[in-house]
C-alpha cells in the first residue's frame, strides 16, 4: 500500500536546492548505504511538538524539584519572551536558575523521571512525518544524530527510544553522579550546534557535504548551513524566509491549526497560563490547609 502523500518541498532555484528537495529515501536509493553520511535533527518542534524541556520541567515540579516561586519566575520569563521576543540576558538568567535548582540532584533520579515523561507525554507528541524521515535515514545506513539545546541526557534518551545513533546536547556538569549546577561549555544553541556537528564529523569521519540536517528555527541556520542537504521542518517565519531565499526545501508536518508561528506561540502562551493556574490552585490549597477553610 503506498505511503500517504506528504507535503511537497518548495521549488528550489539552484541545483543544490533541487537536490535537497528530494526526500531522504530517494537520495539513499541513489547513493546506497554510506557510513560517512549522517542526518542531524533538531528536537523541539522538529521531532517533538513543543519544548521537551518544558515537559521535563512540569514533571520535575510535580515531583518536588521546583518551588512555586520558581514556576512563577519561569512563567513570567515565558510571557515576557512572547511579548518582546528572545533576549539573551533573560535566557542566561533562566538557564542559571535552572542549573542552581538541579545542583546536588542525582543524575539517576532525573533520568528515571525523564523515562516516565517520555512514556507519558513525549512519545505522544512525535511528528509522524519526521519519524518517517528519521527511519528512512536509518534504513539507508546513515548515522542519525539529534542536536538540541535540551540537556544531553534527555537528548540521549530520545535518541535511544527512536533508534538514532546518539545526541549532541547541553552538558550539565556532574560529579559522583550528582549535578554541580554548572555547565560544561555553553548551551547547544545556534552557532554552538554547528561547531558541535563539525567536531562530531571529524571524530566519526563524516562527509558533511553529503549529509542532511533538519530544523525548525532561524537559530538552526548555522547547523543547516554545514551540510549538503539542509531542510526546514515546520519552519518559523524567519527560517521560512531564509529557506525561500537560499532555495532550501521546507516540509510541514504540523496540523493546519498549528502551521503558523502564531499557532505555536498560542500553544506556548496556553502553557504559561496553565502554569499560572497550577500555581493559583497550589496557593489556594496551602491557604485552606493553614486556615482550615
Amino acid at each position: 500500500m503506498p505511503e500517504p502523500t506528504e507535503p511537497r518541498p518548495v521549488d528550489a532555484t539552484t541545483a543544490k536546492g533541487r537536490a535537497s528537495g528530494q526526500v531522504a529515501a530517494d537520495l539513499a536509493a541513489q547513493h546506497g548505504p554510506d557510513a560517512r553520511v549522517a542526518a542531524f535533527f533538531d528536537v523541539d518542534n522538529t521531532i517533538i511538538r513543543g519544548a521537551s524541556a518544558f515537559h521535563l520541567g512540569v514533571g520535575l515540579y510535580r515531583r518536588g524539584f521546583f518551588k512555586t516561586s520558581d514556576i512563577v519566575r519561569f512563567a513570567l520569563h515565558q510571557m515576557r519572551y512572547l511579548a518582546f521576543g528572545e533576549n539573551k540576558a533573560q535566557i542566561a538568567e533562566v538557564r542559571d536558575r535552572a542549573l542552581s535548582i538541579m545542583r546536588g540532584r542525582s543524575v539517576a533520579e532525573v533520568l528515571t523521571i525523564a523515562e516516565d515523561i517520555y512514556d507519558e507525554v513525549l512519545a505522544l507528541r512525535i511528528f509522524p512525518g519526521t519519524q518517517r524521515l528519521l527511519d528512512q535515514h536509518l534504513s539507508a545506513g546513515h548515522q542519525v544524530w539529534l542536536v538540541t539545546a535540551t540537556p544531553v541526557e534527555i537528548g540521549d534518551l530520545i535518541a535511544r527510544r527512536l533508534g538514532a545513533t546518539g545526541a549532541l546536547g547541553t552538558v550539565a556538569e556532574h560529579t559522583d553522579g550528582f549535578y554541580t549546577g554548572r555547565l560544561v561549555g555553553d548551551m547547544m544553541h545556534g552557532q554552538a550546534k554547528a561547531e558541535g556537528v563539525r567536531t562530531l564529523a571529524e571524530r566519526e569521519g563524516l562527509d558533511l557535504s553529503q549529509s542532511f540536517a533538519y530544523g525548525d528555527s532561524a537559530n538552526d541556520v548555522p547547523v543547516l548551513s554545514e551540510v549538503g542537504f539542509p531542510c526546514a521542518i515546520n519552519p518559523d517565519a524567519r527560517l521560512r524566509r531564509h529557506a525561500a531565499e537560499v532555495g532550501w526545501p521546507m516540509r510541514e508536518f504540523r496540523n493546519r491549526r498549528a502551521r503558523t508561528r502564531r499557532g505555536v506561540d498560542a500553544a506556548t502562551a496556553a502553557g504559561s497560563i496553565w502554569a499560572l493556574a497550577l500555581i493559583a490552585r497550589t496557593l489556594r490549597r496551602t491557604i485552606r490547609s493553614r486556615w482550615g477553610r
